[in-house]
């Protein structure tokens, strides 16, 4: 079973698809498309690049019906729709990583947000989390999704945000729309099942645009902004592998928000984003009329420079200029208190050097033949007999959860999602190699849904979370190739509460649309 059949990740352009929601119909297709010049098959939300917006009032009650229409025999043709951001309390069965809370059937027609049994729904919780990305995730697609105050503007992607009408930072910003979205993805020139033993992306596509070492000099993506007006942009990270060091040159950037939670705002020159990450910043349109270099270098792979503008787009109004990097630190952007630690899991990263697997303490995950939410549904209840085995971690009600993740293991660093949660990150090597500081945060850390392991052996990423939203909940690496490859554990929180759970009619019949689908 190929675990990378269970993500889709949609990105954004400036130039928005029209809109839909809050109630519609998505198409999940092919087609050929050249984003950098290169023209390949690809997998397009709303037959178009990047998806179009999905839009609606905070507080509606989402209904998207998804047709899954792909064709392309040369990538997978089953999928499924992870919301990431919504923690989905109380809804597991909508979360959407195939084989942990679903099937992912190659059928025409499938429902990743049934909250009535009849129709795909999501109502959007009326609470401060500000960016809430929506994530359908794989090496060839992409698309977003971002909330208003107005309007959910959730374009399809990994992002979407939202706001309430009480949100504290308002008043630091004046324009924050469909065109303030800045995403930024890996793009490869072949399918993602024939990718190489160690995959290397071809470009960076800055809201889906870029260029490749050596291609043509196709245009680059183009931010327009007014001088004397403060602009709220969200950044997102719908990388499959690498993290980039983000920066707009002459601008410096004042975050206000990580992972859909609001901080203290920090003011910094340039922001390192893993995969799945996203950040809120205010810029202030203050210099003079020109063009300004936008910059996401990559910090992996082959494509390293700005050669040609590659890794580039541009803020129209300002000079192309170069600054030292003052890259953000986890100790300035701190929203509340964490509490103490009822259970704590200490996790390894490791590498079977024979096969190029990855685990977690020793143990690949693979995904199991039927979701780990049906296996507890249909009696299995001791986590030891739950599949995959020795994956699958049991964590009790209404604890404090700490996990330990030591850095400098092979192919780091990893960045870490969890499912389900915001987690409390109190310890990570930003802080000891950022901040010369080995001092754990547990007065005000870091709330997010993201966070990365370092890359040398002293260093260690330590974050809390609470069990309050029972379910089996996947921790994997956020980058792609890793997941594939078996980085990744399942939570099963709760589970004698997950057994009485009653998932509506259209989640009990994806089952019988998986089984009477092709094989990939």
């Amino acid at each position: 079973m190929i675990l990378f059949s269970a993500f889709v990740f949609l990105s954004t352009l400036s130039t928005a698809s029209a809109a839909i929601g809050p109630t519609g119909t998505l198409d999940i297709s092919n087609a050929q498309i050249s984003p950098d010049g290169l023209t390949r098959s690809a997998v397009l939300a709303g037959s178009t690049f990047p998806g179009p917006l999905i839009q609606a009032n905070l507080g509606d009650t989402m209904s998207i019906n998804v047709v899954n229409a792909l064709t392309d025999n040369t990538m997978l043709k089953s999928t499924s729709i992870h919301w990431h951001g919504i923690v989905q309390n109380k809804t597991n069965w909508e979360d959407g990583p195939a084989f942990i809370t679903r099937l992912s059937p190659v059928s025409n027609r499938f429902e990743p947000l049934s909250a009535d049994g009849s129709t795909s729904n999501i109502r959007m919780p009326d609470n401060t989390r500000e960016l809430v990305p929506v994530q359908l995730r794989s090496a060839e697609l992409s698309g977003t999704t971002v909330i208003c105050q107005r309007n959910i503007a959730m374009g399809f992607a990994d992002p979407w945000s939202y706001m309430t009408p009480t949100i504290p930072k308002k008043s630091l910003y004046d324009i924050d729309d469909e065109t303030t979205i800045i995403t930024l993805s890996d793009w490869y020139h072949y399918p993602s099942p024939q990718h190489p033993t160690i995959p290397v992306f071809n470009s960076t596509l800055i809201n889906g645009r870029g260029r490749y070492p050596g291609g043509p000099l196709t245009d680059l993506a183009v931010i327009n902004v007014v001088q004397g007006k403060r602009y709220r942009f969200r950044l997102i990270s719908m990388s499959c592998d690498p993290n980039w060091i983000f920066s707009i040159a002459n601008h410096q950037l004042n975050i206000i928000e990580v992972d859909g939670v609001a901080h203290q705002p920090v003011t910094v020159n340039s922001i390192q984003i893993f995969a799945g990450q996203r950040y809120s910043f205010v810029l202030s349109a203050s210099q003079s009329v020109d063009n300004y270099w936008i910059q996401a270098l990559p910090q992996s792979g082959t494509n390293l420079g700005v050669i040609n503008a590659t890794n580039s787009a541009i803020l129209r109004y300002i000079q192309p200029h170069t600054r030292a990097y003052n890259r953000l630190k986890y100790t300035g952007a701190r929203p509340t208190a964490a509490w103490g630690a009822d259970t704590v899991l200490n996790l390894t990263v490791t590498l079977n050097t024979t096969n190029f697997h990855f685990g977690i303490n020793n143990v690949t995950f693979v995904s199991p033949t039927v979701p780990v939410l049906l296996q507890i549904l249909s009696g299995t209840q001791a986590a030891q007999n739950l599949l995959p085995k020795g994956s699958v971690i049991e964590l009790q009600p209404n604890k404090v959860i700490e996990v330990n993740i030591p850095g400098g293991s092979a192919g780091s660093p990893h960045p870490f999602h969890l499912h389900g949660k915001l987690i409390f990150v109190q310890h990570t090597f930003h802080v000891t190699r950022s901040a010369g500081s080995s001092i754990y945060n547990f007065v005000n850390p870091v709330i997010r849904d993201v966070v990365a392991t370092g890359p040398l052996t002293t260093d260690l990423t330590s974050f809390r979370f609470v069990t309050d939203n029972a379910g089996p909940w996947f921790l994997h690496c956020h980058i792609d190739w890793h997941l594939d490859v078996g980085l990744a554990v399942v939570f099963a929180e709760n589970i004698p509460q997950i057994a009485q759970e009653t998932p509506p009619v259209s989640w009990q019949n994806l089952c019988p649309a998986y089984d009477a689908s092709p094989m990939d």
